[in-house]
């Protein structure tokens, strides 16, 4: 299995969209751990929206995109919908 998700911090009030074949929790703790890159800016990253898939080119599809829409609001909207149902 492999998971698309959305992370969000706070702090930075940024949006991070990945996708994985690890466990969520595994990959949310190194985001969160001493490393460069774009997660590295902050230690509050949550997650706020995953989708699972069966394959990794679907996964990676989704993040490509979701990454593509570049419009919070549209990804905000993605989030409220997943956190209603």
């Amino acid at each position: 299995m492999f998971t698309t998700y959305i992370l969000h911090s706070k702090l930075l009030d940024k949006f991070y969209i990945g996708y994985t074949g690890d466990d969520l929790q595994v990959r949310l703790v190194k985001h969160l751990a001493n490393h460069k890159g774009f997660t590295a800016k902050a230690k509050d990253w949550t997650i706020v929206h995953t989708e699972i898939f069966t394959s990794k080119k679907e996964a990676m599809q989704r993040e490509k995109q979701l990454k593509g829409w570049k419009n919070i609001t549209r990804i905000k909207e993605l989030i409220d919908r997943s956190s209603a149902e």
